[in-house]
């Protein structure tokens, strides 16, 4: 069988997950089945066979199981969501079609995707850009202590969702014309090689300014995911585990330092380390949300209470605070127990495996670098995320790709999935 057969064949699980869901809801809400769901599975089939016949005429060599494992996570959120919020699925489910539009028109329009090498400096200064415009007065706001989001009129997006795509790029970029000599100009002190300022100096630059523009909004979620992907970018380029080191060794100091003088952060750090101190518990901004969605993953046990069980409210007050965002793994978590919860992270491990094994099919550096670094982005998002709501690292506000409610979220996700599927098919494409 082809691998675009493959791709298609595995497609049909997505679409009757949808209608399965979807008749979930209706039968737990109005113990009706209604043929509603049919149609939600088949509008969603649809979609996706639309997409699949754009990655076969224009990229038949592609992976074919990224899409169809990305699709399982988006018809998978989507349920969700509704089940939490009827109206932020509608909303959600406009932002997948776009998502997709925005998908199509990456493959088409970068079918080349090389190109970007040419631009890598313009793409670093808009990447850079997009991280300082939550702070532009009268389009820029603080949430929960964090300027994330810009909104324009109706619209509301989060510009470090594109701006961590953009940054990827140029880090690959760089680091393919210049990884040698970081490795080979340098200097050995103590057994550690310290890169000539002039190759490692516009690197540390951008990297810089943008880890600077990130704290400035203090958006952490997204710094964790820069600097990671800093990291595993500089390490399979140099192939020097010190660098790695000396990077986690400043993260460490810079973060010690911030907590004494961001009470933001210092609030978030003490809420992971007491999320069951009385006092934290009920102030304003302590440790309720973490400490409820520790509550309601206990609660779920192995396999669940159900779906659509999960209590997410006590009248009007919100007992999993942004439960459609930031604790959604929390609900299934709730509903689906520990087996549906490992199954959620199981196909995000698939998707990082193929995304890697990409990467090592490549046949340049540069392609060799875009789907490590693009990969290494999304798997610390996930980690972030659910080490966050599990309690392994302090809570920061990210999404779960694909699965929580949020726009510039799945559409730029979408874009970082094209460009995979970009590198794939010229990686798979006969000799």
């Amino acid at each position: 069988m082809s691998a675009r057969n493959r791709e298609l064949l595995a497609l049909f699980p997505a679409s009757l997950l949808v209608t399965a869901g979807f008749a979930g809801v209706f039968i737990q809400r109005d113990e009706l089945l209604s043929n509603v769901s049919l149609t939600y599975g088949a509008v969603f089939f649809g979609l996706c066979l639309a997409m699949h016949l754009v990655i076969r005429l224009t990229l038949p060599h592609a992976d074919p199981y990224l899409f169809p494992l990305v699709a399982c996570l988006a018809c998978f959120g989507l349920v969700m969501i509704f089940r939490i919020d009827e109206k932020l699925a509608r909303e959600q489910a406009q932002w997948f079609f776009l998502g997709l539009i925005a998908f199509a028109a990456t493959i088409v329009l970068l079918r080349d995707y090389r190109v970007l090498e040419q631009y890598r400096y313009v793409i670093a200064a808009v990447g850079i850009g997009l991280l300082l415009l939550p702070r532009v007065p009268g389009i820029g706001g603080e949430t929960n202590g964090a300027y994330l989001a810009v909104k324009i009129g109706p619209i509301s997006f989060q510009p470090a969702e594109l701006a961590k795509i953009a940054i990827v790029i140029f880090l690959a970029s760089y680091l393919r014309d210049n990884r040698q000599l970081l490795v080979t100009a340098g200097r050995r002190v103590l057994g550690v090689t310290f890169p000539p300022l002039k190759y490692f100096g516009p690197l540390l630059a951008v990297w810089g300014a943008a880890m600077l523009l990130l704290f400035f909004i203090q958006d952490l979620g997204s710094s964790l995911m820069f600097f990671g992907g800093f990291l595993a970018l500089l390490y399979v380029a140099t192939n020097r585990l010190s660098f790695v080191v000396a990077g986690f060794t400043l993260f460490a100091i810079g973060a010690r330092v911030l907590y004494a003088v961001r009470p933001t952060i210092e609030n978030r750090v003490d809420a992971w380390l007491h999320p069951f101190d009385p006092q934290l518990y009920e102030r304003t901004g302590g440790s309720f949300q973490i400490a409820q969605s520790l509550f309601a993953q206990a609660d779920g046990g192995v396999f669940g209470r159900g779906f659509g069980q999960a209590l997410l409210k006590d009248g009007d007050t919100p007992l999993l605070p942004a439960a459609q965002t930031d604790l959604i793994y929390a609900v299934i978590t709730n509903e689906l127990g520990l087996a549906g919860a490992a199954g959620i992270i199981v196909v995000y491990l698939m998707i990082v495996q193929r995304g890697f094994k990409t990467a090592i099919t490549a046949r340049d550096s540069f392609s060799k670098l875009l789907a490590v670094g693009l990969t290494a982005v999304l798997a610390l998002q996930v980690f972030v995320i659910v080490g966050g709501v599990t309690k392994v690292i302090p809570l920061t506000g990210v999404t779960l790709p694909f699965v929580s409610y949020g726009g510039s979220s799945i559409v730029a996700n979408f874009i970082l999935l094209a460009l995979i599927l970009l590198v794939s098919d010229k990686a798979r494409e006969p000799a």
